[in-house]
């Protein structure tokens, strides 16, 4: 059994409908979706806000390689570019972590790299998922730490600018 953390995000076209559609492709494997917060771009390329949340899955046939071709399979499905990094986007779709059973699996190749090695400092990731899972742990720098601490120690304008939205993704 693997279960994952998983990150998405919208800011071109129909946000909701892009997250939307990570929560249906699922299916059945969903076990917790956060609620939906707005964001405003990181990385430094001008362009709209995000709609983002997070999504946690189990599946006992995927492996975490798997997992990041599903995802990868979506957003091809809503028609993604990679032209510019960081750039606006139709659908993204990061694993954060991924365990098989009890063990976190760590990976550092240049397909996929476990867990995500920035999202300890992304409030975009932290408040969702800390929504989804109050109890959730992110191991950083080979220690898991608590993510309402690791959320805790970012800039409290980093935390505002994560704002909860009305729309919600359905399960």
């Amino acid at each position: 059994m693997t279960r994952v953390v998983v990150s998405i995000g919208s800011n071109v076209g129909d946000r909701l409908a892009y997250l939307q559609s990570v929560v249906d492709g699922f299916g059945p494997a969903v076990r917790a979706v956060s609620p939906v917060f707005e964001t405003d771009a990181w990385g430094g390329v001008e362009q709209g806000p995000f709609l983002n949340a997070v999504v946690i899955a189990e599946d006992a046939a995927l492996d975490c390689r798997a997992w990041l071709r599903r995802g990868q399979e979506l957003e091809r499905s809503a028609d993604r570019t990679r032209e510019v990094h960081w750039g606006p986007r139709t659908l993204d779709v990061d694993l954060i972590t991924c365990h098989s059973g009890d063990d976190e699996v760590t990976s550092a190749d240049e397909v996929l790299t476990l867990p995500h090695p920035y999202a300890h400092q992304r409030a975009f990731v932290l408040v969702p998922w800390l929504a989804a899972d109050p109890e959730a742990t992110l191991t950083v720098n080979g220690a898991p730490q608590p993510v309402r601490r690791l959320l805790g120690d970012l800039d409290a304008g980093e935390r505002d600018g994560v704002r909860p939205v009305a729309e919600v993704l359905v399960h």
